[in-house]
């Protein structure tokens, strides 16, 4: 049956990761149908809307979308594939390839996937002056004050929620269950100081986390954690965490890597997924085509899964590892000197 995947390139440095994957991907993979639907500038001068319905309207009937880097106004676009989709469980994963310059010196059997829950905590954007909470006549636990004698300031409100987190917790254990490696989930939070929100984001977990015996499950505080996860990130297997730390903690897994031109992800929702490389537009090398699409073509890999094409998905992740293994065509930021699109290509020929 014949797939069909809307394709939004992203900005700067981005589109010249995502042309010649999507090539690849429709050399690979020839049921797949690819949609350009116009969002960000090309939407505003087509439609005057950065987001119009008719794009709207491409994304849903859509099995699926490949979202390249946005620092501009596609990111409309992003803020319906996430909130409007409710992809609630963005899915990160950290493996060694053998080759890949990472900073450590024994990165052999990193092979670990960070779940951060992708909907509340600080990121509902509930923002403002601490005036308009003047109202609330509760003391500080810490500072043992009232919000009217606090000096001028502002607030931001960190929601974490039943259904949320147990949602993700559970995403997570079934995630280390299809895995098969170590049968094992951590949970990091900061539950310590933040009593209310994180205690009860690590007491859900738990609850979930009891429903699956054959799932070892460990909590840790987000500070020790991150001590942790660069002294020993071997031992870990699939680890979720609320929002902010896991958007913190998913990139700096990145660097155990040795790049965020290696980190794929996926945003998973009950009925919606999208894909996307982690890392930024790059615009300081826009233009020369030296970005890394190693995020990308893993990120497509994960999406090829979704779809059904493991077969696919399987050869593009061979061909990577190939060609990390081989080491002769590699892009600056892995030591190289080699462009986007002849990394692309070799990895190509590597999959035949």
């Amino acid at each position: 049956m014949g797939k069909s995947v809307v394709v939004i390139e992203g900005d700067d440095a981005a589109p010249e990761a995502m042309r010649p994957v999507v090539e690849l991907l429709g050399e690979l993979a020839p049921q797949i149908q690819f949609e350009y639907p116009p969002v960000g500038e090309r939407g505003n001068e087509l439609h005057g809307n950065p987001f119009s319905p008719e794009a709207k309207a491409t994304i849903d009937q859509a099995d699926t979308t490949l979202f390249g880097s946005t620092s501009g106004s596609s990111g409309a676009a992003l803020q319906y594939l996430r909130w409007g989709k409710q992809t609630f469980a963005n899915v990160r994963p950290c493996t060694y390839l053998p080759g890949c310059s990472s900073p450590l010196s024994n990165p052999q059997g990193i092979d670990f996937v960070i779940v951060r829950e992708n909907l509340e905590d600080l990121y509902v954007g509930i923002e403002g002056d601490l005036e308009e909470l003047q109202f609330l006549d509760r003391v500080g636990r810490t500072v043992r004050k009232r919000v009217r004698d606090f000096s001028e300031g502002r607030y931001a409100v960190k929601v974490i929620t039943e259904s949320g987190t147990s949602r993700v917790v559970r995403f997570a254990c079934e995630l280390a269950r299809e895995r098969d490696l170590q049968n094992k989930v951590t949970c990091v939070t900061k539950h310590n100081m933040l009593r209310g929100t994180d205690g009860y984001f690590l007491e859900l977990a738990r609850t979930v986390a009891s429903e699956y015996a054959d799932i070892e499950f460990e909590s840790f505080i987000v500070d020790d954690f991150a001590c942790r996860l660069i002294r020993e990130p071997q031992r870990y297997d699939v680890i979720v965490m609320p929002n902010l730390y896991g958007d913190i903690l998913s990139d700096a897994a990145g660097g155990l890597l040795g790049s965020l031109g290696l980190a794929a992800s996926g945003c998973y929702g009950h009925d919606y997924a999208y894909f996307e490389p982690a890392h930024g537009t790059a615009p300081d090398i826009a233009g020369t085509n030296t970005i890394n699409p190693t995020a990308t073509i893993l990120s497509s890999a994960m999406m090829l899964e979704y779809l059904g094409l493991k077969e696919q998905a399987k050869k593009l992740r061979t061909g990577v590892e190939k060609v990390y293994s081989k080491g002769d065509v590699l892009t600056p930021d892995q030591g190289g000197a080699s462009t986007t699109t002849e990394f692309v290509d070799a990895v190509w020929e590597q999959c035949c």
